[in-house]
């Protein structure tokens, strides 16, 4: 697969999605316990017009482009590193309390190689929390992990270009 990795020539296979990391920008530590975020996805619209001599059919370009939003998940502890962001958004103690200059925080998502190398970094440009679910639904009868989980708009994603594929023989 000499298309798909140039260092590691000898491997096939792609990258798991399992192996990830979240950082806030500025932080050296992951955000604790992230076990999912939703795929990062850019749209552009498409703009159609006719010309007058040829209104048989119609030429498209691209318009405006936006970025959907991502989910994050992770267990229920006692980091609070969501919930204080959430409530930059909107505090439960009224709107004096609201952090309308620092609510937006850039984030680092980094994906692994299986030797926990990075192998591609994206930066999340001027995020914010839209949503947070503080506890999922309860039940006796079950057996699972609660999870906490937060929707994170933003104003972009682009990949750091300088992350380049990791040396998979290196000790």
């Amino acid at each position: 697969m000499a298309d798909g990795f140039t260092v590691n020539a000898r491997r096939y296979d792609p990258y798991k999605n399992y192996k990830f990391r979240v950082f806030m920008a500025g932080k050296n530590n992951p955000v604790m316990g992230v076990s999912k975020v939703g795929s990062l996805k850019r749209m552009v619209e498409v703009v159609k017009h006719r010309h007058g001599n040829m209104a048989s059919y119609e030429h498209k370009s691209p318009g405006k482009a936006t970025y959907e939003g991502i989910s994050m998940e992770r267990g229920v502890t006692h980091d609070l590193e969501f919930e204080q962001w959430a409530n930059m958004i909107h505090d439960p103690n009224g709107d004096a309390l609201m952090d309308l200059a620092g609510y937006k925080k850039d984030l680092v998502l980094e994906v692994m190689n299986e030797k926990d190398q990075v192998a591609k970094r994206y930066f999340l440009r001027d995020c914010w929390v839209s949503e947070f679910t503080t506890l999922p639904d309860l039940d006796a009868g079950g057996n699972a992990v609660a999870i906490e989980s937060i929707k994170i708009e933003m104003e972009y994603w682009e990949r750091d270009v300088d992350t380049v594929e990791p040396d998979e023989s290196a000790g």
